[in-house]
């Protein structure tokens, strides 16, 4: 089972010029070998991002390696979207999530597939806080912000997640095709959208160790941003619940 299924290995890159080359290359081998594709979607970067990874495929010969760049930006959500539209119209089997500022480790993609290769979930989610998310650098007014954000989320979903934050992640094709995607929202709180449309369909979710890291590209995310995050994450769940209790249709989570 495992050998038929085409593997696509997604980068979604933001004014990441610094980091994508490095991203890419900190692919297994093993992965790099098996893989149909690895494509990146630079999100309209100002910077030399695009131009990067172009000059990477054709000064190192990488067939595998495709390079795209959005006319305009999508919006971290929105830019999602089009990659896994882009792996559902290739005719995929399984794709994967990288972030090219590499604050997730690349190392850890095979054992991020693994649940999904073996037909055990149909997504699967490298999650910092099954280790020790402060000794790699975490903020401690992160650490627990995230550790409320998921006791909240376990509570109104019925889930024993360790993390919903987490941006590693990989999907069965055949899930993303089952819900509705592009009724997402295309900020950051899309990922807690695609995990509450996969527990509707009642999708088999993973979860996997892995290292934190928080860089200087890590940073960049301001208190202020955060607590927006925060309250979006509370909108969608509140959403949620008005949807399943049949108090009023929430589009997004209107899915049979």
């Amino acid at each position: 089972m495992g050998k038929k299924m085409k593997i696509a290995i997604f980068i979604i890159a933001y004014q990441a010029v610094r980091t994508l080359i490095s991203a890419i290359e900190r692919i297994p081998d093993e992965i790099k070998k098996r893989a149909e594709e690895i494509y990146v979607f630079d999100d309209c970067s100002d910077d030399n991002t695009y131009y990067a990874g172009l000059g990477y495929k054709y000064r190192n010969k990488v067939k595998k390696l495709n390079i795209y760049r959005n006319k305009e930006n999508l919006g971290y959500g929105g830019n999602q979207k089009k990659g896994y539209n882009y792996a559902i119209k290739k005719g995929y089997d399984v794709v994967v999530m990288l972030h090219g500022d590499v604050q997730y480790a690349p190392e850890y993609i095979p054992q991020l597939i693994k649940p999904i290769i073996e037909g055990k979930a149909d997504a699967s989610m490298g999650s910092r806080f099954l280790g020790n998310p402060l000794a790699g650098g975490m903020p401690i007014w992160k650490y627990f912000g995230n550790r409320l954000l998921t006791a909240v989320e376990n509570a109104v979903l019925g889930l024993r997640l360790s993390e919903y934050h987490t941006g590693f992640r990989a999907y069965r094709i055949d899930a993303l095709k089952d819900i509705a995607i592009e009724r997402c929202t295309d900020g950051y709180s899309f990922d807690t959208d695609i995990l509450i449309q996969l527990h509707i369909k009642k999708k088999r979710i993973a979860e996997i160790p892995i290292p934190t890291h928080y860089g200087p590209e890590s940073h960049n995310i301001s208190f202020r941003n955060s607590i927006v995050y925060g309250l979006n994450i509370m909108k969608s769940l509140i959403q949620y619940r008005l949807q399943k209790s049949g108090i009023k249709k929430i589009h997004k989570f209107d899915i049979k």
